[in-house]
């Protein structure tokens, strides 16, 4: 009788394992990645990701953070990145305090040194701005719970002719013009969070 039991159990077992899709769990888990390429990467020495920003990289005196990128898709031309607080909702709308916002990066780049020089343009092709100069703004959050600062990286397939922009109190508007221009053209996305608060 035993037997038999086991011998019904076992048949029944049969067809469900051969319907289990090839890498069992670890397949699913994926979450419709597939076998396709991975996924590009940004890191940084500068903070963990979900640390807090120490205070070399904060204020008006901090310094910008060195990053690297690996894994960059194929046909990839250049690169944005987006450094923001999207916390702060400002005039009623969708746009947040942008911190940094570097567009034009070659492609062939590996990074971003720590430290990044100011300047509308660089000799490479690569443009950056914030809300208050052409280069890097360190958080600024004041007491209170604490501010997600975001770093965002896009690889593109194309270069994006959005001007180099000498008014950063136009810093929205260019950033704005910059993501209509990336839109149906991001190859891979990267992001790294720090926190930070007064």
């Amino acid at each position: 009788m035993f037997l038999v039991l086991i011998a019904v159990v076992a048949t029944g077992l049969l067809p469900a394992m051969a319907q289990q899709p090839q890498g069992g769990a670890a397949a699913g888990a994926r979450g419709g990645r597939g076998g396709g390429a991975p996924p590009l990467l940004m890191t940084t020495t500068a903070w963990e990701d979900g640390g807090v920003i120490p205070a070399k990289f904060v204020g008006a005196m901090g310094v910008s953070p060195e990053l690297k990128f690996s894994q960059v898709p194929m046909g990839t031309q250049s690169f944005v990145l987006l450094f923001h607080d999207p916390e702060p909702v400002l005039q009623n709308g969708l746009m947040d305090v942008t911190h940094w916002l570097v567009w034009n990066i070659p492609g062939t780049s590996t990074g971003l040194p720590e430290g990044m020089m100011a300047s509308p343009e660089m000799p490479d092709g690569t443009r950056q701005v914030s809300l208050r100069s052409n280069g890097y703004m360190g958080p600024g959050a004041g007491p209170g719970p604490y501010h997600h600062y975001t770093l965002e990286l896009y690889a593109l397939n194309i270069k994006l002719e959005v001007p180099a922009q000498t008014n950063f109190q136009q810093a929205a508007d260019t950033r704005k013009a910059v993501f209509a221009a990336m839109d149906g053209h991001i190859v891979g996305k990267a992001i790294i969070v720090g926190r930070f608060h007064q």
